[in-house]
């Protein structure tokens, strides 16, 4: 892939033909190609690292080495926010190289709870009890082969910046070819490459159920349930994705988007798309308009006061709300069938719900 021609297309002229399939397979794709940019240099890091490795393992006396690899290798991986290496327990034995420089602070994390490494380190173990099997789950390239050690984890929501983002992992082996660690590479999903086309939900009938009635026992929804997650996904989609316009509908787990490249059709998310942060991959990636009402930095502000406001503990609470960054409005809709627009400035300014 063209890398230079990537990033020089202008806005304007990307996303020009329509997707109209499940967004699963338009996320598969962009999972694709992303594997098709990447691999590569991954691969010549690995390589490098896997060369001082001793005995089947890696360890923290490789520091200093490792430092400088990670140090020099960053510019070469297209678009990482953070590089670093890990021991076959998934702790951190090198510093981790930004686009700041190196952070010392990172050396000893234990990253082995994290979804990457999870998954990592569960491949990993299968390779080791089923060796003579040649046990490998490694995507495929364009032409065929497969790329091999190399796995490209599922968007997760970043522990610091709360935002969208993946990691690609290389598989570090001795001589031997036993696994002795693992290359790590951040990135947040807002900075990768633009996708192709512009996706289009399928037309078909989505049934939601509801919460209970006003006069009954209330229950948290899956979306209430998961708010924290979906909050992260709604502001990339709105902040990067040109999504303008958002609708939730606590009660049945479900929200519905208008995107800026296919303004006339709204599309469905149910709960399980918006925990899903490789949803964000099927849309394009959208620089903030700049005609837009709602300020950038207020957008999770706003969608954190939805959340406070729906976990009221009033009997009347919240059912369903929207944002349009277009017209500033914030719009709310309660179970005692009463509802309101108002500015988002009156919105913020509120009293804080208890």
């Amino acid at each position: 892939m063209d890398i230079e021609n990537v990033m020089l297309t202008p806005e304007s002229e990307r996303a020009t033909s329509i997707v109209n399939e499940p967004v699963s397979s338009v996320v598969n794709r962009q999972r694709a190609r992303l594997t098709q940019l990447l691999y590569a240099p991954m691969q010549r890091i690995g390589i490098l690292a896997s060369q001082l490795a001793r005995d089947g393992s890696l360890d923290r006396s490789f520091r200093s080495d490792l430092d400088i690899l990670v140090g020099e290798s960053l510019a070469t991986l297209p678009f990482a926010k953070y590089l670093y290496v890990l021991n076959r327990n998934g702790i951190q034995i090198s510093s981790s190289m930004s686009r700041e420089g190196l952070i010392t602070g990172h050396y000893g994390r234990d990253r082995s709870e994290r979804p990457y490494m999870k998954e990592a380190l569960s491949i990993a173990s299968a390779l080791d009890l089923h060796r003579e099997t040649c046990y490998q789950q490694w995507p495929y390239l364009d032409d065929g082969t497969q790329a091999v050690d190399f796995l490209l984890c599922d968007a997760y929501i970043s522990a610091n910046a709360l935002r969208p983002s993946m990691t690609a992992t290389y598989f570090l082996r001795d001589r031997q070819g036993s696994i002795a660690g693992f290359l790590g590479a951040d990135f947040a999903l807002r900075e990768l490459p633009p996708i192709e086309g512009i996706y289009r939900d399928t037309r078909r009938t989505r049934t939601f159920s509801l919460d209970p009635l006003p006069d009954q026992i209330r229950s948290a929804s899956r979306l209430d349930r998961e708010m924290d997650t979906v909050i992260s996904v709604l502001e990339e989609l709105m902040m990067c994705r040109g999504v303008y316009h958002v609708k939730l509908h606590f009660s049945s787990s479900q929200t519905v988007v208008w995107q800026l490249d296919d303004p006339y059709r709204y599309h469905i998310f149910s709960v399980s798309d918006l925990l899903d942060a490789d949803s964000c991959l099927a849309y394009p990636n959208r620089s903030y308009p700049e005609e837009a009402i709602i300020p950038e930095d207020q957008i999770r502000t706003i969608l954190d006061r939805l959340k406070a406001l729906r976990n009221s503990k009033s009997p009347v609470y919240l059912r369903s709300c929207s944002i349009n960054i277009f017209n500033g409005m914030v719009g709310l809709s309660f179970s005692s069938e009463g509802s309101s627009y108002m500015p988002y400035e009156n919105f913020l300014k509120t009293d804080p719900p208890m």
